[in-house]
């Protein structure tokens, strides 16, 4: 196993027990990270995301992971995000599929990939289904999730 999938395997290993403090360690300090809900995310926005999901998930996140894979410069991996949406309380399974740069040993970058329609009819209903796949219900999700993150980054005092 190379150094850089041992830190993927690290990475993963912290998230399904809720340890967003181990994860960030994974991080390089100029970390981008990119996903459809959030969009670009950078530095310590990136580790502030994982401990909210993290919190707002009160323990009830199952994450399983797949096919990590990593050489010197370029990973990848699958993993599956069982967990109930905190804001409806639905139950949501996310499959994604994840991208990552490294540098001195630490992730640079970090894309997730998924299904945002699929994603916003499990977690919102019937105006998921309905709306979820249209850019103004998707910039309407991001919108909101980057509010809940700059709220929580106030309540910890992140700036």
């Amino acid at each position: 196993m190379t150094e850089n999938e041992n830190t993927l395997h690290k990475f993963y290993a912290a998230f399904t027990k809720g340890d967003a403090a181990i994860m960030c360690e994974c991080y390089h300090p100029d970390i981008r990270f990119r996903d459809p809900i959030f969009g670009l995310l950078v530095g310590d926005q990136v580790c502030s995301m994982w401990k909210m999901l993290i919190a707002n998930g009160k323990g009830n996140i199952k994450i399983e992971f797949t096919n990590l894979k990593a050489d010197e410069y370029l990973g990848s991996g699958n993993w599956i995000a069982s967990y109930n949406f905190s804001k409806t309380n639905r139950k949501v399974i996310n499959t994604i599929s994840s991208q990552f740069h490294f540098k001195e040993g630490l992730i640079i970058k970090h894309t997730d990939d998924f299904d945002i329609w699929k994603w916003s009819k499990q977690a919102l209903g019937w105006s998921g289904v309905l709306f979820g796949w249209t850019g103004f219900m998707q910039k309407k999700i991001h919108e909101k999730a980057i509010a809940s993150l700059k709220s929580y980054q106030k309540q910890i005092n992140v700036h």
